[in-house]
C-alpha cells in the first residue's frame, strides 16, 4: 500500500471535489459502479436476510487493503440479501469520504487516525485506540457519518529491517534506533518515501520525539515499493519506512520495530457509514460487527500479500476469506 495515497488526505473537501471533476467524474466521490453479482448466501452473518430489498453501495480508496475491505463489506451486504453496487477504488481519501457523506455510497472502511486528523481537523492523535475511536465517532455524527466499532487492524507507520541487520544490531524499538543514531550515526541509514521524510507526523516528528540523530546524507528517498526491496536487501539502507499491515513485510522477512513512545497515530479500520443509511438499516451494525472483530494486522498482511505479492484479484481474495471464516457461503 502506498501511504502517499493516504497522506493526500489534507486537501480541503471542496478542492478534492474540483480535482475529481477535473478528472472527468460527474461529482464529488462519483465514479462508475457495477452490481456485485456474486452468488453468495448467509453463513454466520446475514441469517434471515435482514437486508432483503435494500439497495446499498460500498466504496473504498484506491490502495489494496482498502479495496479488499470494501469488497468484504459489499459481500456481507450481498449475503444478507441486499442488492450491492461496487464503487470501490475511488482515488484519494476525499473522494471516498464525500461519497459516504453525501449518500452516493452507503459505507466504507476508514481509518480512525484519518477520521481524527483529516476529517475532523485535529493535529494531535489520541494514544488510546478505543478513546480515539470514540472521539471520532462522537465528532463525526455532526457530519452525517456513523462510525461502527473498530477492528484491531492498525495500519500505521513503522520502521523495519532485514533479519541480518536485526541480528547484528539488536534493535527492537525506535528508542533503540535513536540510541544507535547517537552512538554510531553511520549505522543508521533509512529508506523512506519523500513525503514521510518531510512531514512533521513522519520522519521529522519521529526524530524529534525519539531524539534520533540521522544525517541528511543517510536518508534515501524513494517510492514505497522500492523501500521494501531496499530494506530487504539491506545495502542502500539499514532501516525502511513501512506500513504495519503491508503484505510485503512477511513476504520479505522484515522485522518491524516497536513504536515504544506511541508517536505514530493509530489507524484502526472501522466501518464509516452514511447516517441516513444506518437509520434505515440499523441491522448493518450486527452484520458487520463479527467481521470487523476478526480483522487484525496478521489478517491484513495475509490478504494484502495475496494481491501485492501473489497478484490475485482483491475481490476474490475478500470472498475467499469471508467463506473460509464462515461469514458467508458460496451460493447453490
Amino acid at each position: 500500500m502506498t501511504r502517499a495515497r493516504r497522506w493526500r488526505r489534507t486537501v480541503p473537501a471542496a478542492a478534492g471535489c474540483l480535482l475529481l471533476a477535473a478528472a472527468g467524474l460527474s461529482g464529488c466521490g462519483l465514479v462508475s459502479g457495477s452490481p456485485m453479482s456474486d452468488d453468495v448466501r448467509p453463513g454466520t452473518v446475514g441469517r434471515g436476510l435482514p437486508l432483503k430489498g435494500a439497495e446499498l453501495t460500498v466504496t473504498s480508496k484506491e490502495f489494496t487493503e482498502n479495496i479488499i475491505l470494501g469488497q468484504i463489506m459489499g459481500l456481507a451486504f450481498k449475503a444478507a440479501g441486499a442488492t450491492v453496487v461496487d464503487k470501490t477504488n475511488i482515488q484519494g481519501t476525499i473522494g471516498a469520504r464525500e461519497a459516504v457523506k453525501s449518500g452516493t455510497a452507503d459505507g466504507m472502511y476508514e481509518y480512525t487516525g484519518t477520521g481524527w486528523i483529516t476529517h475532523l481537523g485535529h493535529e494531535k492523535p489520541i494514544v488510546d485506540p478505543q478513546k480515539q475511536w470514540e472521539a471520532v465517532r462522537d465528532g463525526d455524527r455532526a457530519n452525517g457519518v456513523e462510525w461502527l466499532p473498530q477492528s484491531k487492524l492498525n495500519n500505521t507507520y513503522a520502521l523495519a529491517l532485514n533479519p541480518g541487520h536485526h541480528k547484528q544490531l539488536g534493535t527492537e524499538t525506535l528508542s533503540d534506533v535513536a540510541e544507535l543514531s547517537r552512538k554510531n550515526p553511520s549505522a543508521v541509514t533509512l529508506c523512506a518515501e519523500a513525503e514521510f521524510s518531510a512531514r512533521n507526523d513522519g520522519l521529522p516528528g519521529m526524530a524529534k520525539a525519539y531524539g534520533m540523530q540521522i544525517p541528511a546524507g543517510n536518508i534515501k528517498k524513494m517510492t514505497s515499493g522500492v523501500v521494501y526491496t531496499q530494506a530487504a536487501e539491506g545495502r542502500a539502507c539499514t532501516f525502511g519506512e513501512v506500513y504495519t499491515t503491508d503484505g510485503r513485510i512477511k513476504a520479505m522477512g522484515l522485522h518491524v520495530l516497536k513504536d515504544d513512545k506511541h508517536f505514530f497515530p493509530n489507524y484502526n479500520a472501522a466501518p464509516e457509514m452514511n447516517a441516513a443509511t444506518m437509520k434505515k438499516y440499523p441491522q448493518i451494525a450486527d452484520i458487520l460487527a463479527p467481521i470487523t472483530q476478526a480483522l487484525d494486522n496478521t489478517v491484513a498482511q495475509s490478504l494484502n500479500a495475496k494481491v501485492d505479492v501473489e497478484g490475485q484479484d482483491p475481490h476474490e481474495v475478500a470472498k475467499d476469506w469471508m467463506i473460509e471464516k464462515g461469514f458467508i457461503k458460496a451460493g447453490g
